[in-house]
């Protein structure tokens, strides 16, 4: 099999997160969308996606078939079964909803997918899917995608032994894995599972309700209390207050602070005592910001935190409105609410915003990585490049 994820309409509506990555690649449980997918089916994948990311995203046609699957539907065993069926000329779908289909050509556009496959022999799935449609949905399905990942990954599997001096609420609910290290903490696994990823680290003091998964190589720092549902990606380091948060690799929110009902993404910094709001004081429904609409738009939640795209900052004692949304490489600090909106490659607070400078962004991105003994690969720096054009009229809009 060689399998290609590909991107719909949808990851318009997934922005900021979509602005550096496929919709496959967006961290939604214990897993990406697409190492579900690979997991599932037991094989690797490429992507079709919007062309300036191809080259950080390359696709990998093969000369035989080439199944296509959306990479925003969440697998599952039936829809893998179903997905493995398909011979060359037809396709899976649910209801007008594409999932995917086998084909020996090569696509180009993921827009061309609907005429490719218009010829093709449908079928139909009929048990209910889910899907990413918009931001907020990466933190409202967290709960039934950390559940169900926890049954995936941890089948037919022993867990390391929890030590004497962590307090666990049903123990039969965690799973930790061998080179994991834990401190005295408490999990309270009554109300859902919790996933220790190896190489990760709950230090002293930590309090944990499930479901929660703490990938691997991450860290929660000292006194850190958290509910579910939450997602600590692969290298992230977190501390202070968390609810129904995914963060999805290597960023840091290492000291106090509250974040709830909120989506980070990668390669973002939140200085110490950063909160954000996720609830309005009169109790309405939050609305957020949409970049591909070009204006705000319901989210039918009263639930609604910070929605902060990859390699973002902010400086200490920041504080964000509900339904904050921030772009790629915005570096924000200063006193009072920041705008509800902001712009890709912005510097500042709410006494002013200005542009920030690409080579500096990319200097400061730099930075950060070689921490972790990574850099920017040339294909990063070409998309950071695409995207500090394609912002440019909001950030001269809104500075």
């Amino acid at each position: 099999m060689n399998l290609i994820l590909f991107d719909d309409e949808s990851r318009h509506h997934l922005l900021p997160f979509t602005h550096t990555r496929p919709v496959a690649d967006i961290r939604c449980g214990i897993f990406s969308m697409r190492e579900r997918w690979e997991k599932l089916l037991g094989a690797s994948s490429s992507s079709l996606t919007a062309a300036y990311l191809q080259a950080a995203f390359p696709q990998m046609p093969a000369p035989g078939n080439n199944i296509y699957v959306n990479g925003g539907v969440f697998a599952s065993e039936d829809l893998r079964d179903a997905v493995q069926a398909l011979v060359p000329g037809q396709a899976l779908l649910h209801g007008v909803q594409i999932i995917a289909f086998c084909t020996s050509e090569q696509l180009r556009d993921f827009s061309g997918v609907g005429t490719h496959i218009a010829g093709f022999e449908k079928r139909f799935f009929r048990e209910p899917i889910s899907k990413l449609e918009k931001t907020w949905d990466i933190f409202t399905l967290n709960a039934a995608a950390l559940q169900q990942d926890f049954l995936l990954i941890t089948r037919g599997r022993k867990s390391a032994a929890i030590p004497g001096f962590v307090t666990a609420i049903c123990p039969e609910n965690i799973f930790i894995e061998e080179t994991a290290v834990l401190n005295p903490a408490i999990i309270n696994a009554a109300h859902g599972s919790v996933y220790i990823g190896s190489k990760a680290e709950v230090m002293e003091g930590c309090m944990i309700r499930g479901v929660f998964s703490l990938c691997s190589h991450a860290v929660l720092k000292m006194g850190a209390k958290v509910y579910g549902a939450t997602t600590i990606g692969p290298g992230c380091k977190v501390g202070g207050e968390i609810s129904n948060a995914v963060f999805f690799s290597n960023s840091n929110k290492g000291h106090d602070g509250f974040i709830g009902n909120a989506v980070i993404g990668e390669w973002c910094n939140l200085g110490a005592d950063t909160n954000c709001s996720n609830l309005k004081n009169n109790y309405d429904e939050v609305r957020v910001w949409s970049e591909y609409e070009n204006k705000s738009v319901k989210t039918g939640l009263q639930f609604c935190g910070l929605l902060m795209g990859d390699h973002s900052k902010c400086g200490i004692n920041t504080m964000f409105n509900t339904g904050t949304v921030v772009g790629v490489s915005a570096n924000i600090f200063g006193g009072n609410f920041p705008a509800k909106f902001v712009p890709s490659f912005s510097w500042g607070g709410s006494d002013k915003m200005e542009t920030y400078q690409l080579e500096k962004a990319i200097d400061t991105a730099n930075r950060m990585m070689a921490r972790r003994g990574q850099t920017l690969s040339e294909a990063e720096v070409g998309v950071l490049e695409h995207i500090f054009e394609q912002s440019r009229k909001q950030r001269d809009l809104l500075h």
